[in-house]
């Protein structure tokens, strides 16, 4: 309960009550909120520009916050080297390796796939470095990615490259008589004339006039298939499977080096000239197949002879001359 004030009046010499005023009292009420706004105007402005104390936490968490800005700056930067590297093997990979081995080329939709559509970096959103974080995290997907794609590309290279190799060895590409040993190139492929008839007609092969017993070595990688006397003209004769649809054949053997089912490899002996079957002189009748249909082989000499030998080779081989069997 408030205490009643009084004054004393001199005219009427009594006591009367102080009465208070109303609108006074809003104003001191308005006065005191001023105030008390006013005070704490000033406290914040004096809290902002004084230095505020960290705690050692604080301190040791704003540390690694710069650390982590700094380590994401150098990662970015060694992503932009890594991608620069990569694209370079990616256009070796398109450009060169994939046009070697007559395979099409990879791609960019492809090398990028998979990157579209949903917000998959929804959860690093919201927070003071989200767009640093997002955007490295983007670009380590998309590393990551074309690393797989280039990483499978590279199997397959490896792939064909194997198989290359087995086809590059297969391929009959030697001559099988050496040139030392020659005594001459008798009879090329082309229209010849036929040593017994004396009519003109088709020779299939080369022929390679050597001294009896002179070794013949196989002019690719392969298999062999026949190794017998049952084929008509040629007398003892060998054929060898080189795969990829390449088939030598061998004719008028003195004698074999080899027997059926085995494996040789461009270069083995694999027998001896002679002169049987339909020979008129010691030489080795010499055919290329390829699916089954006879080619010229005087092609296929280019893993044995200089330019120069297989100029000569060449010249010798085009005279229409008469051949051996």
């Amino acid at each position: 309960m408030s205490k009643v004030k009084y004054y004393y009046d001199s005219e009427t010499q009594s006591y009367k009550k102080i009465e208070r005023r109303k609108g006074r009292r809003t104003g001191i009420v308005l006065l005191s909120i001023l105030g008390s706004f006013l005070a704490g105007f000033l406290l914040l402005v004096i809290y902002l520009n004084i230095p505020q104390i960290e705690t050692p936490k604080e301190k040791a968490l704003k540390r690694e916050l710069q650390n982590m800005e700094l380590q994401y700056g150098l990662l970015n930067k060694k992503m932009t080297q890594i991608q620069n590297v990569l694209a370079n093997i990616e256009d070796r990979d398109n450009n060169i390796y994939r046009v070697y081995f007559e395979v099409n080329p990879i791609p960019e939709e492809q090398r990028l796939a998979g990157f579209g559509g949903i917000n998959r970096y929804k959860d690093l959103e919201g927070f003071d470095n989200s767009k640093l974080i997002i955007e490295t995290t983007k670009r380590m997907d998309i590393l990551s990615k074309q690393l797989v794609v280039q990483s499978k590309s590279l199997d397959e290279i490896a792939e064909l490259a194997k198989e290359k190799e087995s086809l590059l060895s297969s391929i009959p590409a030697i001559q099988p008589v050496k040139n030392e040993d020659l005594s001459r190139i008798a009879s090329g492929y082309g229209w010849r004339t036929d040593p017994f008839t004396k009519v003109r007609k088709f020779h299939h092969g080369m022929d390679f006039t050597a001294p009896r017993g002179t070794p013949i070595y196989a002019t690719g990688n392969g298999r062999i298939t026949r190794a017998d006397n049952r084929s008509t003209g040629y007398g003892n004769h060998i054929r060898i499977d080189h795969g990829y649809g390449y088939t030598s054949l061998y004719a008028h053997l003195y004698k074999y080096n080899v027997r059926v089912g085995q494996r040789v490899k461009r270069g083995d002996i694999i027998g001896y000239i002679g002169s049987t079957g339909r020979s008129q002189a010691p030489h080795l009748h010499y055919e290329i197949f390829k699916d089954d249909r006879r080619i010229n082989p005087i092609n296929f000499y280019y893993g044995h002879l200089s330019p120069e030998e297989f100029d000569k080779v060449l010249e010798k081989a085009q005279q229409e001359n008469q051949s051996l069997d």
